[in-house]
């Protein structure tokens, strides 16, 4: 007559790790968990540790909790981690005033974020494809540059030949 366990809500190669009621803005939150996500956990906690958002520190915890989780209850290799969801989420605001002239009051909300991090264990074609991803990245960027300077130069004759003109044709009156 007992209920039955609940489904795990992560994948075999998943560990999580939340925190709730963290003291800041679910968008201040946001801008830390965009800076490591699709990041390798190493990687994550490297930029976490000289991230100058004071936030920075409590994300660190969470993403070393959820690699920690993976280490310990999984038996996941640490070195194939990849943060693969850092979601934000907003939670209770405390109101509190602020004293104004007059006798007046002035409304002040102090914000609370919870924080969710999913770390995912790569296998060896994740892993290729993740890299094929960034090469193919990097080299589209590349063959902007390069087509960007073309045209540059090639604006840059083009406008210089015009003026070579007007300065034959001055010469000649």
């Amino acid at each position: 007559m007992s209920q039955e366990a609940n489904k795990s809500r992560t994948a075999d190669n998943q560990a999580r790790a939340y925190a709730k009621y963290l003291r800041t803005s679910p968008q201040k939150l946001n801008i830390v968990a965009a800076m490591i996500r699709g990041k390798t956990a190493e990687k994550a906690l490297i930029d976490l540790e000289f991230c100058r958002r004071r936030i920075a520190k409590d994300v660190k915890k969470v993403l070393a909790s959820a690699v920690a989780n993976a280490e310990n209850n999984l038996n996941l290799d640490v070195d194939r981690l990849v943060v693969s969801e850092a979601s934000v989420g907003k939670t209770m605001s405390m109101k509190r005033f602020h004293a104004r002239g007059r006798g007046r009051a002035a409304r002040v909300e102090k914000p609370f974020s919870n924080l969710t991090i999913i770390v995912t264990e790569e296998n060896d074609a994740m892993i290729a494809a993740r890299k094929a991803k960034l090469e193919a990245k990097r080299t589209k960027g590349h063959a902007r540059n390069i087509a960007a300077l073309e045209k540059k130069n090639g604006a840059a004759a083009a406008t210089k030949k015009p003026a070579a003109k007007k300065a034959a044709v001055k010469k000649e009156a």
